[in-house]
C-alpha cells in the first residue's frame, strides 16, 4: 500500500496517474498525493480537479513512497539533482520518459549511489493535448507500460513500480532500454516528427489560409499529433536522435521509392504498395500482425 505518492510535473500524464491512483478508494484508503510544477496554474487545477492534495516541494517529494517524474525527458538531470540530497531510503522513483537510455544515464549520473531506486518506464498511453485539464482518469486502463530494468534495481523496487502502474490500470511488460529506444523511434518518434513537418510545410505556404480551409478528415487524423507539446518532443527527438535519424532515413527511401513509381507512372507498383500498407494496418489493427506476409500483403 502506497501511503504518500509525489507527482513531479502535473501535466497529462502526472495528473492522470493521479486521478487513476484514487479512483474506486475512499478518502481514508488513498495515497496522499502532492505535486510538483514549477507551473503553479497547472498544480492549481491539478488541486481542483482532486488529482492532489496539495503543492509539494522537491524535499517532501523525496521522502515519499513513490515518485513519478512526468516531466520533459531533458529536464529529468536537474530533477533527479534536485531530489537527491532529500530522498529516503524508501523511496521509488518511476518516471514517464519517452526515451530511455539517456534518462537512465542521466539518472545514474544525478543520483549517484541512490540510483537502484530509480526505475525507468515509459507508459504507452497519452494524447495530442496536454495539462491537467487534459487530464484522463481512465488514460492508462488496459495500456502498455515499458519498464526497463537496470542492473542495480532490486526486485524489490522494480515490483513496486510494476504494482503502481498495474494500479491505473496498465499492463507491464519489460524490455531492454535500447530495445525500447529503437522500436519507439519508428513507431512514436518517426510519426510525431512527420505530422510537425507536415503541419509546418503547410502553414509555411503563401496560401496556408486556403490550404486549411479545405482540409478535412485525412488531414485532421494524420495531423493530430501535431498538437502535442513541441517542449516534449523537441526533448525526445534530441534525446533518441540516432535512432531517429535511422527511422527518418528509413522512411525518406521509402518516399523516394514511392515518388519513382508516381513519376513513371507505375500505377501497379502504387497499388501493391498500397495493398500491403492497407493489408499490414488491418492485420495490426485486428491483433493479428503475425499473420501478415510482407510478400504479397495478405
Amino acid at each position: 500500500m502506497l501511503k504518500h505518492v509525489a507527482i513531479v510535473g502535473v501535466g497529462l500524464i502526472g495528473t492522470s496517474f493521479a486521478l487513476a491512483a484514487k479512483r474506486d478508494l475512499t478518502p481514508e484508503s488513498a495515497p496522499r498525493i502532492i505535486g510538483v510544477d514549477l507551473d503553479v496554474q497547472y498544480v492549481e487545477q491539478a488541486r481542483q480537479r482532486g488529482a492532489i492534495d496539495a503543492a509539494g516541494t522537491f524535499e517532501q517529494a523525496a521522502s515519499a513512497d513513490l515518485v513519478l517524474l512526468a516531466v520533459p525527458v531533458r529536464q529529468m538531470p536537474q530533477v533527479l539533482a534536485a531530489l537527491k540530497p532529500h530522498l529516503a531510503e524508501h523511496t521509488v522513483i518511476i518516471d514517464a520518459g519517452s526515451t530511455k537510455q539517456d534518462v537512465i544515464a542521466a539518472a545514474r549520473v544525478s543520483l549517484g549511489n541512490r540510483f537502484p531506486q530509480f526505475v525507468a518506464c515509459h507508459p504507452i498511453a497519452g494524447g495530442e493535448r496536454h495539462g491537467p485539464l487534459a487530464a484522463d482518469t481512465t488514460l492508462f486502463d488496459g495500456k502498455n507500460v515499458v519498464l526497463c530494468r537496470s542492473q542495480e534495481n532490486t526486485d524489490a523496487m522494480v515490483e513496486t513500480a510494476r504494482l503502481a502502474w498495474q494500479a491505473v490500470g496498465a499492463n507491464v511488460v519489460e524490455m531492454s532500454a535500447a530495445t525500447h529506444d529503437a522500436l519507439f523511434a519508428a513507431v512514436s518518434h518517426l510519426p510525431h516528427v512527420l505530422a510537425f513537418a507536415l503541419v509546418e510545410e503547410i502553414a509555411s505556404r503563401p496560401n496556408a489560409k486556403l490550404l486549411f480551409e479545405h482540409a478535412a478528415s485525412g488531414f485532421r487524423d494524420f495531423t493530430r499529433i501535431a498538437s502535442s507539446s513541441p517542449e516534449m518532443w523537441r526533448d525526445v527527438a534530441l534525446n533518441n536522435r540516432e535512432a531517429l535519424l535511422t527511422e527518418l532515413d528509413a522512411y525518406l527511401l521509402r518516399v523516394a521509392a514511392l515518388r519513382n513509381m508516381l513519376q513513371a507512372g507505375d500505377g501497379e507498383a502504387i497499388h501493391d504498395l498500397m495493398q500491403r500498407a492497407q493489408s499490414a494496418r488491418e492485420h495490426w489493427l485486428s491483433g493479428q500482425f503475425d499473420q501478415f506476409n510482407q510478400e504479397d500483403g495478405l
